[in-house]
């Protein structure tokens, strides 16, 4: 996962309370809800230099940091970007 998702979420989070972001962590148990998710995904596309496919738009990949950070690294692979581990 790369180390600019986590700066991404923590505005979004509002019950991360100091907790740090893992793949694992539940982003809407931590706050993230269907608003935020459209700005959110604005920031990531605005960070990222990609565009999320509608097939990404979803429950599922917003479940998590990790599956979050998943639809990323495939758009940036499919786009030619290149994918940063944190």
């Amino acid at each position: 996962m790369d180390s600019r998702l986590p700066q991404l979420l923590t505005p979004f989070l509002k019950y991360l309370g100091g907790q740090s972001i893992t793949e694992d962590s539940p982003l809407p148990a931590l706050g993230l809800d269907s608003m935020q998710s459209i700005e959110l995904l604005f920031a990531i596309e605005d960070t990222f230099g990609i565009t999320l496919a509608d097939e990404y738009l979803n429950d599922a990949t917003f479940a998590t940091a990790g599956t979050l950070w998943s639809a990323i690294a495939t758009t940036m692979a499919a786009e030619g970007g290149g994918v940063t581990a944190l």
